[in-house]
C-alpha cells in the first residue's frame, strides 16, 4: 500500500519535531537546571538535532512558532 498522502506533501524544511525528555536521561549539568521537574520538552530538526529544551509542550510549540517553524509532535 502506496498511496501517497497530502498530509506529508505539507512537512517541509520549516518542520520540527517536539518530544517529551525524561530529566533522568539528561546530562547532569543540564538536571541540575531543571531541579523539581521530572519531564521537560526538546525541538528537533528533521535531522534529530535538538535545537532547545524548554519546561512543557505549550512552551515547545509557541517557541516553534514564533521562529517560524512548524512544530509536529512526536510520542
Amino acid at each position: 500500500m502506496n498511496t501517497k498522502h497530502p498530509l506529508f506533501d505539507a512537512i517541509g524544511e520549516n518542520t520540527v519535531y517536539v518530544r517529551p525528555v525524561d530529566v533522568i536521561e539528561l546530562p547532569e549539568e543540564i538536571r541540575e537546571q531543571v531541579e523539581g521537574l521530572d519531564q521537560i520538552y526538546a525541538v528537533h530538526d528533521a535531522d534529530g538535532q535538538r535545537l532547545a529544551l524548554v519546561k512543557d509542550r505549550k512552551l515547545a510549540f509557541f517557541l516553534a512558532r514564533q521562529n517560524e517553524l512548524a512544530p509536529v509532535n512526536v510520542h
